[in-house]
């Protein structure tokens, strides 16, 4: 483990390493359990609990590996495929199941839809059918956890903690870790089980699960508990666990299933709370398409259990609770997934109509409210668990800041040249929004640092922390130094010539075509504009060399106040040179060094 970079994490975070601590405990408690597969007829309620909620630590646990490792594994291509979205609904339906089932995450989806609405890639009726599809994407956590290969899950712990632990190769550590996820996934699932076995013969919960054949009662236990975990994985879990002991009947797990759904709407409006505009109407189309799939199928249970059944393998060797426990946990898996799917090809004709909706339901802003105070528009928190997509969001994000700062790299030539006090003091504010920006974006990487990166990760965040400084220094050098040189020409009271205006303004034009440049080549990795920029240091240099050669015919010209002014024009040269160095060594942040021609 190499700890010489700090910036570098190390292999093993803190989480990760309690995580496993907890792992042994509960394997350590529960393995005589598992081994055994029995407990004694007398109900012992305290070994029961420690086995439920020690089985239910491991399955979340290992669902929380599985997602990180497939992050680490796939998370920077997402965004790319995301960003590849036609208008075709259809298309962005099924991509954004695509991307859900790698990222085991919806709300991440919804995040990434809605910076790409906030950046004007995507309309909010396209991003509808991405949504859509993310839910049909959150049934692969149904699918897997249904599987019944609780026998091979200690050989899936044991081969994955071999490859995480002893692996060289960065992915194939990463693949260990999914295997290793995906062995406690199935292991939890087995302590569950073995735990729920007493309640067999206790007649108050049998009773209980009666009462969930109620459809009605079965989704709001269900939604009310997946909204108190905000996870629905936890809910999957635990009802196909009680489905495989037989305490459950299909329709009851359905129902179970259609509560999870609408549960997890409130982890969409909590992650909406304080964001974007475009962040809410996403939440809002999240909530009312899963509320109406559940409306639409309530009336149509029995039917829907009915296609399950004769889909879904069957095992006409068992009877009673045996066979109820070894063919309901595929069905409700499979009724999951058919209720998702045909809810998308129901509602994926009215996206249009959908988006509507939400925007009659949230309506814009007055303009003049959105301008009270400037505020990063694409940092999520959702994403720090991906650094991938965080760092994305990183440059998105630097792009913003940049449009501020050539907004002030705009204003400060005609201030100095002609403008009054007001006009360089407007300039000189516009830093202060430069400032917010700068110190919520290093918050963000501060943030970003405490995930787990790889090697090239690691590298981007340091480049991206070097731009974003280079970014607010020209801010700085504009607001301290150009401001001033302005408030001198007119304390002092001298005008500055046509020609030199025109020298000056020229130079301006080459030093903002620099910004603009090294702000695009950083939020684009755009490599190309990146070696332009670089290579503007000879017209640089040569329009500083003719430059100089005119304020030296000038400083001799018989003029009132030639010294004053001639010392305020190299000034600006000077500053205006110090800009285009930020802006070069900004280019420079997105070159591998052995690609920087430049000296």
């Amino acid at each position: 483990m190499q700890l010489d970079n700090p910036l570098k994490m190390p292999d093993l975070s803190l989480k990760q390493m309690l995580g496993m601590l907890v792992t042994a405990l509960c394997m350590s408690l529960a393995l005589p359990v598992y081994a055994e597969g029995g407990v004694d007829a007398g109900i012992e309620w305290g070994v029961m609990g420690m086995r439920l909620f020690g089985g239910l630590a491991l399955f979340l646990f290992g669902m929380e590996q599985l997602s990180d490792a497939l992050k680490a594994v796939a998370g920077g291509r997402m965004k790319s495929i995301l960003a590849k979205l036609t208008s075709n609904r259809m298309m962005g339906a099924v991509t954004g199941a695509f991307v859900t089932a790698v990222i085991q995450s919806s709300s991440v989806t919804t995040v990434l839809v809605v910076g790409f609405i906030t950046a004007g890639l995507m309309s909010l009726s396209q991003s509808i059918g991405v949504i859509m599809g993310a839910n049909v994407g959150t049934t692969i956590t149904a699918q897997i956890v249904a599987f019944k290969v609780t026998k091979a899950a200690l050989l899936m712990i044991g081969v994955g903690f071999t490859l995480l632990f002893a692996a060289k190769q960065e992915r194939i550590k990463h693949y260990g870790a999914m295997l290793m996820g995906l062995g406690l996934v199935f292991f939890g699932m087995s302590i569950m089980s073995d735990g729920m076995k007493p309640l067999r013969s206790y007649q108050p919960f049998l009773d209980l699960m009666i009462s969930m054949e109620d459809p009605l009662v079965g989704i709001l236990v269900a939604a009310g508990f997946t909204s108190l975990v905000q996870s629905s994985s936890a809910t999957t879990g635990i009802v196909i666990v009680m489905a495989s002991q037989g305490f459950i009947t299909l329709p009851a797990g359905i129902a179970l299933a259609f509560g999870a759904n609408i549960g997890t709407c409130v982890t969409a409006m909590l992650a909406s709370i304080g964001k974007p505009r475009e962040a809410v109407r996403a939440a809002i189309v999240h909530v009312i398409f899963n509320i109406a799939g559940v409306v639409l199928w309530l009336a149509f249970i029995p039917q829907l259990a009915e296609l399950v059944t004769l889909i879904s393998p069957s095992h006409p060797e068992l009877s009673g609770i045996a066979r109820l426990g070894a063919e309901t946990p595929r069905q409700i898996a499979n009724a999951h997934t058919l209720f998702n799917i045909a809810n998308t090809l129901v509602f994926i004709g009215f996206t249009v109509q959908f988006a509507r909706l939400v925007e009659w339901l949230i309506p814009d802003r007055l303009l003049e409210e959105e301008d009270l105070a400037v505020s990063a528009k694409y940092l999520d928190d959702e994403l720090l668990a991906t650094p991938s997509l965080a760092l994305d969001r990183v440059r998105l994000e630097v792009l913003h800041m940049g449009e501020r700062v050539m907004e002030m790299v705009d204003k400060i030539m005609p201030a100095i040249l002609t403008g009054d006090h007001k006009s360089l003091d407007d300039v000189a504010m516009l830093d202060d929004e430069v400032d917010i920006l700068y110190e919520q974006i290093i918050d963000y990487l501060g943030k970003i640092s405490k995930q787990s990166m790889t090697d090239t990760q690691t590298e981007e965040f340091l480049s991206l922390m070097a731009a974003v400084g280079d970014l607010e220094n020209i801010g700085d050098t504009i607001e301290t130094n150009m401001v001033a040189l302005g408030h001198e020409r007119i304390d002092q009271g001298f005008s500055i010539s046509e020609p030199t205006k025109d020298v000056l303004n020229g130079f301006q034009k080459v030093v903002k075509r620099s910004v603009d440049g090294a702000v695009q080549a950083v939020s684009q990795l755009n490599t190309q504009v990146a070696q332009g920029v670089i290579a503007m240091k000879d017209e640089i240099n040569r329009m500083a060399e003719s430059a100089a050669v005119h304020q030296a015919a000038r400083l001799v010209a018989e003029e009132p106040n030639r010294i004053a002014a001639y010392t305020t024009e190299v000034d600006i040269i000077e500053k205006q040179k110090r800009i285009y160095y930020f802006a070069k060594r900004m280019a420079k942040t997105v070159l591998p060094p052995e690609e920087i021609t430049e000296q």
